[in-house]
């Protein structure tokens, strides 16, 4: 055992020891845990190993995010080669990457205090600018969000968040939780990473974040080559943030982590050269390590040792099947794991049209308050039958629960739509139906309405509904036809940004306006 591992086994024993003397149940478990360490112990003497260790657990982190189970920390098999070892490393950390982040950083809408509101640019980010404050969401319709979300994906993220301001309004009379554990306690679709968001860079608690671009810095900087997404290793970056956050600017290091990551530390192309933290990286060293390597060998001089053990026993180096690959240096970490091919499904879609006083409308229905795409609207949809005869029918029957008796032969096939979600290959039969000569239909159950062209373009619809209402385009009189390239430099091919979009645009344009202003003004 290195001797940092044993300095660390005797803090998290005397932490451990106040707890042990409270009550009989507390007294077994502690017991318990003393014949678990000891049998570690055994084994690891036993057994010796260069990446025997556990994994540390900050003093000041906060229960509800640093702690987790302890039968995973006690039979971790974790080298100390990916920590970090002293203050002064920590500390050298620190400064470098919040001094980079002082002169680096973007100038994002959501990291301006505007009237007091910080905490809820925090929250709600970049993507929902059209409320000024928590209790404007709170009062929007679903609806709204839900049209203003469109695009995005992961559209329950949007619902959630409305939720979650509700609940701040309604049951906890206007006032946001604080910390990183009562955020994630009391307010709904709130987790981990975002309750650490929140209370650090609004409220300045001392808690660490890891999101994407944070595990792919740490992973680099502690060359963790093992799978980011597995239950062992998100422990491992949860203590290295925690105890590489820094309590005096616990915000900005969180932000300066995350920018490192989205602009330098980049998952295909990282920009060594111009990263603060570059001497502490152990990716960088292992490359500079192999080319020293490569260098002596083809002088014939003897192989040098390797920093990192190279016993396969470590849980956070490169998995044995992938070895270190030459060629694509600091990108060696991390290595993900290969995700499952997203299981693909058939469906069928129909647009139906009918004429109107403002031009043709277009039938829409509301999807379930949950599951895929919950609460968005869709054309009328069924699932994939294996017959084209059988198909036509259950689309038709799907159409008439909506808008009453349909002529069948007018059903046309208009060819299909390809569309991945995170886990679905949805491929749509994409079909029209133009009710021509006979009667508008003016009423629809509840879940239906009719739309014009329009007011399409500004509904609450995915972007795979977009694509299906492409196609249809596409096959009617007049519309643009040909390539891809003349559709996208086309004049009528252009698509109306969605209102998100639009609500972003008009914020930037504004400020824009505002900072030529103030640039005018100055040099006058």
């Amino acid at each position: 055992m290195t001797p940092f591992v044993s300095r660390l086994s005797r803090l998290w024993a005397i932490m451990r020891k106040p707890r042990a003397a409270v009550g009989s149940g507390h007294r077994k478990q502690a017991a318990s845990q003393e014949g678990r360490q000891k049998h570690a112990k055994n084994n690891s003497q036993a057994k010796p190993s260069a990446c025997d260790g556990m994994i540390p657990e900050c003093p000041g982190a906060p229960a509800g995010l640093a702690r987790q189970p302890e039968e995973v920390v006690l039979q971790a098999s974790v080298s100390s080669y990916h920590l970090f070892r002293d203050v002064a490393e920590v500390t050298a950390f620190r400064g470098s990457l919040l001094s980079w982040y002082d002169q680096a950083k973007r100038d994002l809408p959501w990291r301006r205090r505007v009237g007091g509101q910080k905490m809820r640019w925090t929250w709600t980010g970049g993507h929902m600018l059209k409320w000024p404050t928590l209790q404007d969401l709170a009062s929007a319709s679903l609806e709204e969000v839900n049209q203003l979300w469109a695009g995005l994906g992961y559209y329950s993220r949007g619902r959630r968040l409305q939720e979650g301001a509700r609940k701040v309004v309604e049951e906890l009379g206007g006032h946001m939780p604080r910390t990183a554990e009562t955020l994630q306690q009391l307010l709904p679709g709130v987790g981990r990473y975002t309750a650490g968001a929140i209370a650090s860079i609004a409220f300045g608690q001392a808690t660490g974040v890891v999101d994407g671009n944070v595990a792919r810095v740490l992973c680099r900087v502690r060359a963790i080559g093992a799978d980011p997404s597995s239950t062992l290793v998100s422990q491992q970056l949860w203590g290295l943030a925690q105890q590489l956050v820094d309590p005096a600017r616990p915000g900005d290091f969180n932000q300066a982590a995350m920018e490192l990551g989205a602009t330098v530390c980049t998952p295909q192309r990282p920009l060594c050269s111009q990263c603060p933290v570059e001497s502490l990286c152990r990716a960088r060293q292992r490359v500079e390590q192999e080319q020293l390597l490569a260098s002596r060998r083809l002088l014939g001089s003897p192989d040098v040792e390797e920093c990192a053990p190279n016993t396969g026993q470590c849980h956070l180096c490169l998995p044995p099947s992938e070895p270190w690959d030459q060629t694509l240096g600091v990108v060696n970490f991390p290595r993900k794991a290969s995700r499952k091919p997203p299981r693909e499904e058939r469906s069928a879609t129909c647009v139906l049209e009918q004429p109107g006083a403002l031009g043709a409308q277009i039938l829409l229905v509301q999807r379930p308050n949950s599951g895929l795409l919950a609460g968005l609207w869709e054309f009328p949809s069924v699932t994939w039958e294996p017959s084209e005869q059988l198909q036509r029918k259950a689309l038709l029957q799907e159409l008439q629960r909506w808008a009453g008796p349909l002529p069948a032969t007018r059903l046309r096939h208009l060819g299909e739509v390809v569309h991945t979600f995170s886990h679905i290959k949805l491929t749509y039969q994409v079909y029209s139906l133009a009710l021509e000569g006979q009667t508008p239909v003016t009423t629809v159950p509840p879940g239906a309405r009719w739309l014009t062209q329009e007011e399409f373009h500004t509904a609450a619809v995915s972007t795979a509904m977009k694509k299906v209402f492409r196609v249809y385009q596409g096959q009617q009189p007049g519309t643009c036809t040909g390539s891809k390239r003349s559709q996208v430099s086309s004049p009528c091919s252009r698509k109306k940004p969605r209102m998100g979009q639009q609500v972003l645009d008009n914020f930037f344009r504004s400020h824009i306006s505002t900072d030529a202003h103030s640039l005018n003004s100055a040099a006058q």
